[in-house]
């Protein structure tokens, strides 16, 4: 299934682009698709958290992904 991510902050800057667009099995895992980013951006693996979204909702681990869902990854915020 092909899945579009939004990135934002640290991740727009890690990947270096504001939005990616992936192909991945049926049935994903919002966990195994944070570890398939991992793999290919390690520097995501380095950020002390990272949040997903998933159609505007924070979105648990093994929560399973579908074509049309819209995905966040959504990064640390320092407020002051």
């Amino acid at each position: 299934m092909k899945l579009s991510i939004a990135l934002f902050g640290i991740t727009r800057e890690i990947v270096g682009q504001p939005q990616l667009e992936l192909t991945v099995p049926e049935g994903q895992s919002v966990q195994q698709l944070l570890a398939g980013l991992q793999q290919t951006y390690p520097a995501l693996g380095e950020l002390r958290s990272l949040a997903v979204a998933v159609n505007n909702e924070y979105a648990q681990p093994d929560a399973p992904l579908h074509e049309r869902d819209e995905i966040a990854l959504i990064p640390p915020v320092s407020g002051g």
